[in-house]
Formats: C-alpha cells, structure tokens, sequence
C-alpha cells in the first residue's frame, strides 16, 4: 500500500483512533512532575532545529522523533542530541507515524505555516499537548479550528510568541495600561530589513531524498523550486501558498505585544496598503505595507519593508506605544520609557525562550493554559491575516469578532480559509 493510500485508508478510520488514543491520554491524567516528556519534533531545516537545541537543556525532556519529509536536512537536527540523550530519536517522514505512538506527549510543529493548524489539530486529537510555532495558522479559519480541538480534547496548545513569558514584557504591558504613560490610543509596530533578491527559478523535479508532496501536505502541489540563496525551504514564506509574509513572519510578534498592551481583542475596522513595489523576482507577498487596525477605544498599525536599511527612529524592530504623558518603546526585549526626548526609565531585558519553553512544560503537569495559549496566539495572528486579506483585496474591512467573518465583503470572505487536498483536509472539531 503506497503512503497516500495508507493515510488515505487511515483518515477513514482517524476518528476512532483518536478516540481511543484520547480517552487512554485522558484517563491518565496530565503528565506527573519528575517524569519523562518524550516529543516528536517536526520539521527540523531552521526554526526546528533551534527549539531542539532549547528543549533538550531540560532534563525530563525526550526528543523522541523527529519528523521531517527532506533527508537532507536530517542529520544537523540529530547532530544536536549526540550525547544529550540515552536513545536517538526515531526519524520518520510523516508526522502521523509519530502520533500513532501512545507513548508521545508532544508534539513540537516547526514545519512552515501551512502546515500548523493540520498538525496541530492531530496532536490534540491523538492525546497530545502541542507547541506550535508563530504564526499559529495560515488563515483565520484554521486558528479558530485550533482554538476548538485544543478545548474538546482538553489539550496545551502552546503558540511560539515566547515574549509572553517575558517578566519584563509582562510588567511593560502592565504599565501601558495602568495609566503611568497616560491615556494610550495608538500603538505602532515595524520591521525593516534588507532581504535578497530571490531571482525568477524554472521548476525541477525534486530530488529523491525530499518526499515534496508530503510537505505540501495540506496546500497545493506547487512546482518545486529551488534556490542557490535560501534553497527551498526559506523561501515559502513569500508564496501565499504556504506562508503569510513579513506580516506573518515578524508582524505577529510585534502585533503581540501591541494588542496585549493595549488591551485589545479584535478590531472594528481593517485597512492596509503596500505591495510589491522593490523586488522584481518569484515572491508573491508584498515588501512593503502598512496596515492599520482600529478597535474599540484605540489603534494599531503594522509597517514593514523588506528592503530598508532604516527603520522607526533608527530602530529595525519595534512597538511603540504612545500615551498622553510619556511612550513605552521596545524592541520585544527590555523596555524604555520617554517623557518628550528624555529616557526616564529603561528596563533590560530577559531570555525568553527558555521561559516560554518553561511555561509549557509546567503546564503539562498543572494543566493550567500556558502563557501564549492558542486563543491568545490565534487572536494576535488573526491580525496579521486581517492585515493580508485587506491587501490583497484593497478594500476597507469591517470585522464582526463574533462570527469572524466580514460584514458586506464576499471577496474577502473568501480568503479567511482554504481548500484542502485530499488526505489533508482540515478536520471539522
């Protein structure tokens, strides 16, 4: 039996499988303190790679897979375990056969964007607890389906936004609300950056050792391109169909912290403008835009350029918040704040990461909602999906939070989710 077959079979049978793998997870409660974590790590070319070398530091953690359909890339990821653990992990290509295993706790999904709400939404329906990485889907359907798996199957969905864990992005928070800046309406965010040039590729056939439509997974079966600056597996960021741009890239960190300082849950209204205006090659998401959010009692802007030396006040990254007596500015680690031109107070800042990494494992144990739980990290990358589908269709969007959909807007309506290929179809919670 071939291996779409095989999942094509298996997805018949999935809801009773996960059923029996759940109540089993379940009826056994949560993860007791002092015992053995054992993960399954999937995806390993970039960002997989370095949340292995932060969660191996922690002793009661196994990485017990790693799941990746690329061979190539494959032995860096268990370079970093040599001597760290008794047992090497099992490499698998497909992350099922990892979630077949009663054994797994977690399940780590650093594979690209379109792939996290899939995998997200099988963890939780296999009994296991998930950190997923930024940003938490790749369209607003997806995010709201995760919310619902994490809550049926009781399950930590963990999101990658590890400022969240930061104290000293926590206390800043705080502050902008508490009235030390005075009255806040209006926080800015950006990133500017200078990325190549990625050129205009013909397509080839993939090599053998990368099974390619695995990794499309739930998207479409793309032509395979790749590149001599970033190979495959940086660039799909800039197709919409399997990442979300800079927004969703960087944005959602930034976005993060603007909606958590401001107190906000979802705007009112959505306009954004920008385009492909510097690079003449393959990308397909803007490298320039500027998007703006208005709530209930405030605003949020987003701004990025993908080609730009300079950024807000010479900073590349930041969140600005101003208020009616003073502004809090961060980088996302540490804080100042200035009344006028005159620093008045600055805070350092602290590894996050590991705090982030931390939170979730405590949590496996409390069962309490970690600090970026899914709601939260669906909620902030809704954003960013707001911000996209505002451009792409240039139009001015009214958002009702309720329903998440858009009042008067079929065009845009259209984009808050996807079709789905067969075996990969986005399960109904």
């Amino acid at each position: 039996m071939s291996t779409l077959d095989r999942r094509t079979f298996l997805g018949t049978t999935a809801a009773a499988a996960a059923a029996t793998a759940v109540s089993t997870h379940v009826a056994n409660g949560a993860v007791k303190k002092g015992e053995t974590v054992r993960m399954a790590v999937m995806g390993v070319n970039g960002r997989g790679r370095q949340l292995i070398s932060g969660f191996k530091e922690f002793p009661q953690v196994e990485i017990a897979y790693i799941c990746e359909p690329d061979a190539r890339v494959v032995p860096r990821a268990l370079k970093l375990l040599d001597g760290k653990q008794k047992n090497a992990p099992k490499v698998v290509k497909d992350v099922r056969d990892a979630l077949d295993d009663k054994s797994i706790d977690v399940l780590v999904c650093s594979a690209p964007d379109h792939w996290h709400a899939l995998a997200t939404i099988w963890g939780c329906q296999a009994g296991k607890d998930v950190y997923v990485e930024k940003p938490a889907s790749h369209n607003t359907v997806e995010g709201r389906r995760m919310v619902q798996a994490a809550r049926k199957y009781e399950r930590i969905v963990q999101v990658g936004t590890q400022r969240r864990s930061g104290p000293e992005m926590k206390e800043a928070a705080e502050v902008v609300r508490s009235g030390k800046i005075g009255d806040v309406n209006y926080a800015r965010t950006w990133i500017n950056s200078v990325r190549p040039n990625i050129g205009y590729v013909k397509p080839i056939k993939p090599p053998s050792t990368f099974d390619y439509n695995l990794w499309c997974g739930p998207g479409p079966n793309a032509p395979y391109k790749f590149r001599k600056t970033g190979g495959h597996h940086y660039h799909w960021h800039w197709n919409w169909d399997f990442g979300t741009g800079e927004c969703g890239n960087n944005g959602i960190h930034a976005m993060d912290i603007a909606r958590w300082g401001m107190g906000m849950e979802a705007p009112e209204t959505i306009v954004c403008g920008g385009g492909k205006y510097f690079f003449d090659d393959d990308q397909q998401t803007p490298d320039t835009q500027l998007a703006t959010f208005d709530f209930d009692g405030g605003c949020i802007s987003w701004e990025h350029r993908t080609w730009s030396k300079r950024g807000i006040d010479g900073a590349g990254y930041g969140i600005a918040f101003y208020g009616s007596d003073g502004t809090l500015v961060t980088n996302g680690s540490g804080y100042t704040i200035f009344r006028g031109k005159d620093v008045v107070e600055k805070v350092p800042g602290t590894a996050h990461q590991k705090l982030h990494m931390e939170n979730f494992l405590d949590c496996l144990v409390t069962r309490k909602k970690p600090n970026a739980d899914i709601e939260i990290g669906h909620r902030s990358t809704r954003l960013c999906h707001l911000a996209n589908i505002a451009l792409r269709t240039r139009s001015t969007l009214r958002f009702d939070a309720k329903s998440e959909t858009f009042l008067d807007n079929p065009a845009a309506n259209d984009m808050l989710g996807r079709t789905y290929r067969k075996g990969f179809e986005l399960p109904t919670v």
